[in-house]
């Protein structure tokens, strides 16, 4: 079982139905995209960029696609609650499958943009201690 399985196992019902619909929706519009932990959270990656990330919450899941892409998609997320960053969709309700796939290709063209991470030196890692 993968570390990602293993969080979303870790819910009840409700957020575990919710999470596994979000996944499969992220999966599908980036099927390159690798599938890690991190900030305690399922993220995915692609090119060694971090894509968008989700988590769970006792009345929501959380979506974390980031701040310029939620500020592009404003209108679409209008029904939810949004902070910086992110959307929130309730336990309960429909997931927004179209929107989710939408927003990820929308990351992966800005990733795609962005060109191949930086490498970071052993002073810069060095001076940042």
């Amino acid at each position: 079982m993968s570390e990602i399985s293993r969080y979303i196992a870790s819910f009840p019902a409700p957020a575990r139905q919710l999470m596994r619909q979000l996944r499969q929706a992220i999966r599908a519009a980036a099927p390159d995209a690798v599938e890690t932990i991190s900030y305690r959270m399922p993220a995915f990656d692609v090119g060694g960029r971090h894509l968008v990330y989700f988590a769970g919450f006792a009345r929501h899941v959380g979506f974390y696609p980031g701040a310029r892409v939620a500020a592009e998609f404003a209108a679409d997320f209008r029904k939810f609650k949004c902070g910086k960053g992110s959307v929130q969709f309730p336990l309960g309700q429909p997931l927004p499958v179209g929107l989710v796939k939408r927003v990820v290709r929308f990351r992966l063209k800005q990733n795609r943009a962005l060109g191949p991470p930086r490498q970071r030196t052993g002073k810069a890692r060095a001076a940042r201690r």
